[in-house]
């Protein structure tokens, strides 16, 4: 209805330095929204926001779903308000859509043998393996280039990872191997490390699509529940029950609060119970020798019971 204002939206989220990828789905949902409404942007009041709310909802969107329209559109109008001075007030006031917060899932040890028992392919186990002994995301290892990896000391730059952040992650011996098994195989020059094989578009740089279609398939042949991102909850969970110490771990992955990485503490259960029994043995001795102090105080107290 409106394309002069996302045209403008657009350029500003790139001067801001927004991913490529995050600039495409709020485009997407602005989109969507704007061809839905039947009024101008000025005049969208919490009322229209309400009854899209409700058109989501007959479309049977998540609520996950449904939070990330509504932030992406108070952006927007945020973006109206203040740097296109439009007078007018924003219409997605507050999000009040009540969100599950399930617990990150993880592979057992057996799982991971399991699943990469089946990967042969060179390149489809180096990129796995980077997500699980590296915490890479997907959108990371599809951007990945040669030059980021410095083998001798076992490290990966990660540049302009989730909210346009750098970080720096350690890679460990089997994923180093790997790596150097498949780039000893790749015969192309391409910046990029990961390239599609087969097909009209050999050499090119492989999308992240094309990477979650390959976990896809390896998940249907091993027969497990696994996705990209599993693998990285395993990582983090396998470190959290090595005691590897949680600000360790948030500075591993990436993640901008530390709340994040606490919820793998809801499910590293090897730690759980190591805590749980340590700290109960050194209960279990203080209230034994307590018990033996009363024991003597009672002796002396009554000496014919001795």
């Amino acid at each position: 209805m409106e394309p002069t204002e996302l045209i403008r939206y657009r350029r500003a989220l790139k001067r801001k330095n927004y991913s490529t990828h995050t600039v495409k789905s709020y485009l997407n949902i602005l989109d969507q929204f704007i061809r839905w409404l039947t009024v101008p942007l000025s005049e969208v009041t919490r009322k229209e926001i309400g009854l899209y709310v409700d058109h989501l909802l007959r479309k049977r969107r998540t609520p996950k779903t449904i939070t990330c329209h509504l932030q992406t559109i108070r952006l927007f109008f945020d973006y109206l308000m203040n740097e296109e001075g439009r007078s007018m007030v924003n219409p997605v006031t507050r999000i009040s859509l009540r969100l599950p917060k399930p617990l990150p899932r993880h592979l057992k040890d057996d799982q991971v043998r399991k699943l990469f028992d089946g990967i042969t392919d060179l390149r489809d186990r180096a990129m796995f393996m980077l997500m699980l002994r590296c915490g890479l995301r997907v959108q990371e290892v599809a951007e990945l280039t040669v030059d980021a990896i410095e083998y001798g000391r076992r490290q990966i730059f990660v540049f302009h990872g989730k909210g346009a952040k750098d970080r720096v992650v350690c890679m460990s011996d089997d994923a180093r191997s790997v790596v150097l098994a498949y780039l000893a195989k790749r015969s192309s020059k391409a910046r990029r490390l990961f390239l599609v094989q087969k097909g009209p578009m050999r050499g090119r740089p492989l999308s992240v699509r094309g990477i979650q279609k390959r976990i896809e398939y390896y998940a249907r042949e091993s027969g497990l529940n696994v996705s990209c991102h599993r693998l990285r909850h395993t990582m983090a969970t396998q470190l959290l029950n090595a005691d590897a110490d949680l600000a360790t771990i948030q500075d591993l992955l990436g993640h901008g609060q530390i709340t994040t990485t606490q919820r793998y503490c809801r499910v590293a259960n090897l730690k759980v119970q190591r805590d749980y029994y340590k700290a109960m043995k050194v209960v279990l001795q203080r209230t034994q020798a307590q018990e033996e102090d009363n024991d003597e105080g009672e002796s002396m107290d009554h000496p014919e019971l001795s």
